[in-house]
């Protein structure tokens, strides 16, 4: 392969990259904490999208445990948007990992 075929070929995938990223905004992946008393929503470019906390929660007695079930979830949902990236990338790059490109 000549280095003219390379730089094709880097756009190509660089072009799928952005692609990728842009579909990647419109996936949402969601977790939850304190068996579903707390639910976090991210976006497939690791952006938190949302928090829901049932109102039961909701207690000046218990903020410790609310801010620890709101940061389960939201860690929670981060790493499951990583994956969701990963595996999409994977798809792109055939597995192969191209500084500057793979998350």
């Amino acid at each position: 392969m000549d280095l003219t075929s390379m730089m094709k070929q880097a756009r190509r995938i660089q072009e799928q990259v952005q692609s990728l990223q842009d579909e990647l905004a419109h996936k949402t992946v969601e977790a939850t904490a304190g068996a579903g008393m707390v639910r976090a929503v991210a976006n497939g470019r690791q952006e938190l999208l949302s928090v829901r906390i049932a109102p039961e929660v909701v207690s000046a007695d218990d903020i410790g445990m609310l801010e620890d079930l709101v940061c389960a979830a939201v860690n929670e949902a981060l790493r499951s948007a990583r994956a969701l990236m990963q595996d999409e990338m994977t798809k792109i790059t055939g597995g192969i990992r191209i500084p500057g490109i793979n998350a």
